[in-house]
């Protein structure tokens, strides 16, 4: 049977020959787990997946959700794998079994989204959006708040949310006009508007909590005196049954380009006086508490992305192994020649290769950010903790912006692959590829998070952690320098890193205003310059440990599975790391035009 979703065999290389999924195990942390309970879940999940979620992405995508009187519903057709999702409690597999979760790694959570996300993002989206919300409360909240809403949150029995955005306050958060009054009983009276909310309204949970970012009467203005609170659709009474509604009505859904099965709503908050608020946490620490949120949020849009691309991928691997039309250009104009499968032909293979480079380079790096993560969990206070969290810091603006972009650009590759019926509804690319786009927008556009990697990232700690990539990767670069097939590869590697490091020290490097505002519009470039690094890096590391297999004896499917490796870094590193390098001297050699351009020269 033909891979989709998620190459499995891929999966299975990059957590436990690439990464050593199971030295995790090693941690008291998941020391009751093993290897036969990982592909156990990631086998379950693509069972439920291909069978049970994925006959409803079509269907969802035409049908969208219904907008009335105030309330969403969702595709009927949702229904009943969302109580399967919520019944194998897959939404809460990472938490603590205190919270009612499997303390099952991050890495081996990210195998099973593969399957779950990637048969349909917007349905496993209503019932794992809260785990966003339930950490937040489990971090910051009061015993009490923990109590009422944490584990109902991570096992999707309740929605959440989060309300941030409103109409003259989108990116610039700390313009927001949404007010918070203090009660004489502790709660808030929280008055405002917010658009643009994921989920704020559907009828697949008995509650949605919404985390909603405020101004406490008197608080100083712009971010600093942003407060944030739980604002429930449905009050809870103090022994966690349901109360009386919350003055929280859906004003209205967008309808948009892609992702028709979820709810973009409009949310008006109080306004008949009566919705009611919990502060979470402090007065005025309403921001540095969503960005607990907000950086799970970014990895997971980058992984979401990811999914498609890995989807889209696989449907056209699939396609051109299938498709026959036209005869092999090696026959030249013999009109006797046979016909043969589009992937014999040399660009469709191009295609092919680009995607697949793509896809698995991305893979890695999302996988590794997990195994990051995973560690610094298990083992806060190790030799190895600091480190693990600054390259996670360093790490998420690029899988949230590179992986997001890159993604769609393989969905629009698989599309030319499929050539006219890729553009129709009758193939599965044209949604893909809809469903794709919104991932460079949402939680950050893609130029906000190269503004965050150059106007912090590269500057946290006096560079340490840009210091400690360059050093990782330099780890593998001297692993192939040992290998002697991966000579020349790390030495293309190394030289785009040295030229990387200098391309950083321009952009960070900032003195007058008009040298600032230049490098900033090359921020959105040498993120790029990076991503293609981290790809090349991933690419690299994965074919050290393939040619470290073949040096020993494998079977031939394993043989060409691992050959295929080594020529997929061979033809990044040697076709796509050029153009990056050329990024980079750009980066390295500023011109100022972008921001001199008089106004009215942009037409209009």
């Amino acid at each position: 049977m033909a891979q989709i979703l998620a190459d499995r065999r891929d999966i299975d290389f990059v957590l436990y020959e690439q990464f050593d999924a199971e030295q995790l195990t090693r941690f008291h942390k998941f020391a009751d787990q093993n290897k036969k309970l990982f592909d156990m879940l990631i086998t379950e999940a693509r069972n439920l997946a291909v069978k049970e979620i994925l006959p409803t992405n079509a269907l969802g995508d035409e049908q969208g959700v219904v907008f009335e009187n105030g309330q969403v519903r969702v595709p009927e057709c949702f229904h009943r794998p969302f109580r399967l999702l919520l019944d194998g409690e897959w939404t809460s597999m990472i938490e603590s079994p205190e919270y009612g979760g499997q303390g099952i790694p991050n890495m081996i959570n990210t195998a099973v989204l593969e399957y779950i996300w990637g048969a349909n993002y917007c349905l496993a989206n209503y019932g794992m959006m809260g785990h966003g919300t339930g950490k937040m409360i489990e971090l910051f909240g009061t015993p009490e708040q923990k109590a009422l809403f944490v584990k109902k949150l991570y096992k999707g029995q309740w929605g959440g949310t989060m309300l941030l955005t409103e109409p003259e306050a989108g990116s610039d958060v700390g313009a927001l006009t949404t007010s918070a009054r203090k009660n004489a009983d502790g709660t808030y009276s929280i008055t405002g508007n917010k658009i643009f909310i994921t989920n704020g309204e559907h009828d697949l949970t008995e509650n949605i909590i919404h985390p909603v970012l405020a101004r406490v009467e008197g608080a100083p203005a712009g971010t600093r005196g942003i407060s944030i609170f739980i604002v429930p659709k449905i009050r809870v009474n103090a022994d966690g049954s349901p109360g009386e509604p919350n003055d929280v009505v859906c004003t209205g859904v967008e309808k948009k380009m892609g992702i028709h099965a979820s709810a973009t709503c409009s949310i008006a908050l109080g306004q008949k006086g009566q919705c009611r608020g919990l502060l979470l946490g402090e007065e005025n620490q309403g921001m540095p508490i969503m960005f607990h949120m907000m950086n799970e949020a970014r990895l997971n849009v980058g992984f979401q992305g990811f999914t498609y691309a890995s989807v889209a991928y696989l449907y056209a691997a699939n396609y051109a192994k299938q498709r026959i039309q036209g005869r092999d250009i090696a026959a030249g104009k013999d009109p006797e020649a046979p016909n043969v499968p589009i992937v014999s032909h040399p660009d469709v293979r191009r295609m092919l290769m680009w995607m697949k480079a793509h896809v698995d380079g991305m893979r890695s790096f999302i996988y590794y950010v997990s195994l990051l993560m995973d560690r610094k969990n298990a083992d806060p206070e190790g030799s190895r903790s600091e480190t693990d969290q600054d390259l996670i810091d360093f790490f998420i603006p690029l899988a949230k912006a590179y992986c997001s972009q890159r993604s769609f650009d393989v969905c629009a590759t698989a599309m030319q692959v499929y050539g006219g019926y890729g553009y129709t509804r009758e193939f599965p690319v044209e949604q893909l590829m809809r469903d794709c786009r919104i991932t460079s927008i949402y939680e950050g556009t893609d130029g906000i998070q190269a503004m965050d990697l150059i106007g912090r990232k590269l500057r946290l700690k006096n560079g340490r952690l840009f210091a400690c990539f360059v050093e990782d990767v330099g780890k593998t670069i001297s692993r192939a320098r040992d290998i002697p097939a991966l000579t020349d590869l790390a030495d293309v590697l190394a030289r785009a890193l040295a030229r990387l490091e200098q391309a950083a020290g321009k952009v960070s490097g900032q003195g007058s205003a008009d040298q600032i505002r230049t490098a900033y519009a090359y921020a959105f470039p040498f993120l790029e310059a990076t991503g293609d690094v981290i790809v090349a890096w991933m690419l690299l590391w994965r074919a050290c440990v393939a040619s470290e297999k073949l040096a020993a004896k494998v079977r031939k499917k394993d043989k060409n599975y691992y050959q295929g490796m080594v020529q997929t870094a061979e033809f990044f590193i040697c076709n796509l790391l050029p153009p990056a390098m050329g990024k980079m001297d750009s980066i390295v050699s500023p011109v100022s035009a972008a921001i001199d351009i008089a106004d009215d020269c942009f037409g209009g």
